[in-house]
């Protein structure tokens, strides 16, 4: 549909932001489950769940709220929707799952690496070899920077150890 919003065409997404709302509830409830210890830096792990579950909280009430009083953002007269696309979804939600499948037998910088090279491709990238550099860099750099915070991730790359 061009230039509208299904909240234009009579059904209005409220559900997409409950959906938001929610998993903010679940990384919540799981946030309580992770051990409240803190390191020296006086953050304990549970720290980055707990932001995380209260911005989708949040985000998914402002969501319902936009919803419901109509102010989703339709497309501009100059822009074109662009269709939905299964392919570059399953290979996105693909981006999202491998970590959950090899970190731990690749590791963390290898199972991002693929991840982030997924979900680029899901959004038009082709250059495979530096979407997988980019990847392989900042997930070095994440796990360096955890690392240095005492905070592990486990091994860099297990297969070795």
């Amino acid at each position: 549909m061009k230039n509208g919003s299904a909240a234009a065409a009579g059904g209005r997404p409220w559900w997409l932001g409950l959906a938001i709302l929610i998993m903010g509830v679940l990384w919540l409830n799981g946030a309580r489950s992770i051990a409240s210890t803190t390191n020296y830096v006086g953050v304990g792990p549970a720290a980055m769940v707990l932001a995380v579950g209260l911005g989708l909280v949040l985000l998914g009430f402002l969501l319902i709220v936009q919803a419901l009083k109509g102010q989703l953002a339709p497309a501009s007269e100059d822009e074109e929707e662009a269709p939905f696309s299964r392919p570059a979804f399953l290979m996105a939600l693909a981006g999202v799952g491998v970590p959950l499948l090899t970190i731990r037998w690749l590791g963390f910088p290898f199972s991002a690496m693929l991840a982030f090279t997924l979900v680029t491709h899901a959004f038009g990238s082709r250059r495979t070899l530096l979407d997988l550099g980019i990847g392989a860099l900042i997930a070095s750099l994440a796990w360096l920077g955890f690392s240095r915070l005492g905070i592990s991730l486990g091994p860099f790359f297990p297969l070795l150890g």
